[in-house]
């Protein structure tokens, strides 16, 4: 639960209430210079799929400024994450114990485009929690880099990290070192240091950024040192980072550069065929300097194939490459059980690939390998609003990138037009997702559990443009089938705002049918007009949802800029906010739900501060 009490401020900045990954409830604007007093308690959001609780913050900036973000307590074992604005699941930056002292955490970042960004304070795991104090501020442009130095192939440089070397933008201090390359050669990298946790990465320039190829933290048999064998993708210049694990560690290292080792040796497995094999000490060499086996297979543009590795001796790893051995997908614990390895890919062009199956980290043993061609996707069958229909999700349909069968339907709709969609079933647990019908399809946004009542979803979403749409049907998990029932509803376009005056008690209701946030979050919004630095109590009083409220105004490009929010600054569920007017004109009250899906009766108060 979030208690917002800002105790500094440096700047304003605009603020827009926006979701990260699937959120369940909205994310609290945060301002540069603004210190947190939360704690993550029971009735705090909870990951999907995860044991852990957090809470969410919105962080909108401009492209390339950079922050650092401080997260303390004495209750957990602190985590902080950042996520873009594009609605990914993937975390830009990640900070586990980057303070240095014991288990809080320092994120620094800089965010890569202009827009409103997710930052989520947690426990590291668990759903214990406690008291925590949450602090962001604004780092200064960081120093130009200056020109690499050059290395060569069986060189060892001594080097030296330190406060006066440039960052990374997630505030790292680094080194960097030049080499030139030939397609397909492959290099051995080693980099040690008794002073820090080393970790080597390897990258081109690109326009002026640096663009990662590969890294390595702590290769095999080498403790905290680095090791990695980099495989070139095309003749060019590349260059290899030096950086600590840790924002504040620096010292002394030793970095080598040497001819790799060969790749292994490519033995030939036929779509629809599996192969039992054995990694071993004397295999070749994947580039991470693991032991590996490669399998090499011919498929055509447009092909999906699912590939599988299973073994009971080992953590399994899979990895796809085109025949230059260029990086396609790779793999983990994809697989239904345990630390079994899938990939589910649409092959990008008709020639050979190879399938590298390799451990996690270190392991020897007997594996596995199946590769199976899937059902590609199906034209959508289209959909219209207010129909209600049953499907079954089975072994016959179409499989997305998780492996999930999934059902696709089209439908066309208008810019600013509110849709919503409802999935109940009673054999697995239910997900949605919305797209646009031109291209691959990407996911503009999703829900697994917004009914609230149990594991059936409720997306509601507001079309960005006139066009057709892509509704996708799907299990969360990618062993589940079973029959499903899915509704389309057309909510309309978003409600306009009423007005009301300063010294009155606005009475109303949340409904379905009303206003939503990014996160689905319904409110109702009134107008008021000020004089600047005229100071006002906004008060909302509900017995039936968490009371948030918000005030705001609309920028020219249509973006609604949030100037001071509260959850629970009355009670646990009763809003309270005293906010001054920068400026005389006419701004926007938000009463909403703190939680999305929630409605019912509320009081709005808007008075004077005396």
């Amino acid at each position: 639960m979030r208690r917002q009490t800002i105790l500094a401020a440096a700047s304003w900045l605009a603020l827009v209430l926006a979701a990260g990954p699937v959120l369940a409830q909205s994310a609290a604007p945060l301002a540069v210079g603004a210190t947190v007093e939360g704690a993550i308690e029971e009735g705090d959001q909870t990951a999907a799929g995860e044991a852990y609780r957090y809470d969410d913050y919105a962080v909108t900036a401009r492209a390339g400024q950079r922050f650092e973000v401080i997260l303390r307590s004495g209750a957990f074992d602190t985590y902080l994450e950042v996520f873009p604005a594009d609605d990914t699941a993937e975390a830009l930056a990640s900070d586990d114990d980057g303070l240095g002292e014991g288990t809080d955490s320092r994120l620094r970042f800089a965010a890569p485009e202009a827009g409103t960004y997710t930052l989520r304070a947690r426990p590291l795991s668990g759903l214990e929690g406690g008291a925590y104090t949450l602090s962001l501020t604004e780092r200064p442009p960081a120093a130009r880099a200056p020109r690499p130095s050059g290395i060569r192939v069986g060189q060892t440089v001594q080097g030296e990290l330190s406060g006066r070397d440039p960052e990374t933008d997630d505030g790292l201090p680094y080194d960097a070192f030049s080499f030139r390359a030939r397609q397909g050669e492959r290099f051995a990298v080693a980099l040690d240091s008794e002073a820090f946790d080393p970790v080597v990465r390897v990258g081109r320039n690109v326009d002026g950024a640096f663009v990662q190829l590969a890294e390595n933290d702590d290769g095999p048999d080498s403790g905290l040192n680095s090791r990695l064998v980099f495989t070139a993708p095309e003749n060019g210049d590349y260059l290899i980072r030096v950086t600590p694990l840790n924002v504040t560690d620096s010292g002394a290292y030793s970095l080598r550069l040497q001819e790799g080792p060969p790749p292994a040796a490519a033995q030939p497995i036929a779509i629809g065929s599996t192969v039992e094999g054995q990694l071993t000490e004397t295999d070749g060499k994947s580039e991470s300097d693991t032991p590996a086996d490669a399998w090499r297979f011919e498929g055509r543009e447009g092909q999906r194939v699912r590939i599988d590795m299973t073994s009971d001796d080992f953590d399994t790893y899979l990895e796809l490459f085109d025949e230059n051995r260029v990086s396609l997908d790779e793999d983990d614990d994809g697989g239904p059980e345990g630390t079994n390895s899938r990939m589910t890919i649409t092959l990008p062009r008709t020639g050979s690939y190879i399938v590298e199956a390799r451990a996690f980290s270190d392991g020897t043993g007997d594996y596995s390998l199946s590769i199976t061609e899937v059902e590609p996707d199906r034209a959508p069958e289209p959909i219209t609003f207010g129909a209600s229909l049953q499907g079954e999700i089975g072994e016959g349909d179409p499989r997305d990138d998780d492996d999930r069968g999934f059902d696709a339907f089209t439908f066309a709709g208008v810019e600013g037009q509110r849709i919503q969609a409802i999935m109940r079933s009673g054999d697995f647990d239910t997900f949605l997702q919305i797209g646009k019908a031109d291209g691959e399809f990407t996911a503009l946004a999703d829900d697994d559990d917004g009914l609230l009542e149990g594991t059936d979803s409720r997306l509601t979403f507001t079309l960005p443009e006139d066009g057709d749409y892509v509704l996708r049907a799907l299990p969360l998990g990618s062993d589940a089938k079973g029959l499903y029932s899915l509704e389309l509803i057309d909510r309309g376009p978003q409600p306009q705002p009423g007005s009301i005056l300063i010294g009155s008690t606005a009475w109303g209701t949340l409904t379905e049918n009303d206003a939503l946030t990014d996160s689905n979050s319904h409110y109702d919004a009134y107008r008021i007009t000020v004089r600047g630095d005229e100071k006002l109590i906004i008060t909302m009083v509900s017995n039936d949802v968490d009371s948030f409220v918000v005030v705001g105004r609309e920028k020219a490009d249509g973006a609604f800029e949030v100037l001071g929010s509260d959850d629970d600054g009355l009670t646990d569920t009763h809003a309270k906010l005293e906010w001054t007017a920068p400026r005389d004109g006419t701004f926007e009250v938000r009463a909403g739900a703190y939680q999305h899906g929630q409605t019912g009766v509320y009081a709005l108060t808007i008075e004077k501060k005396p």
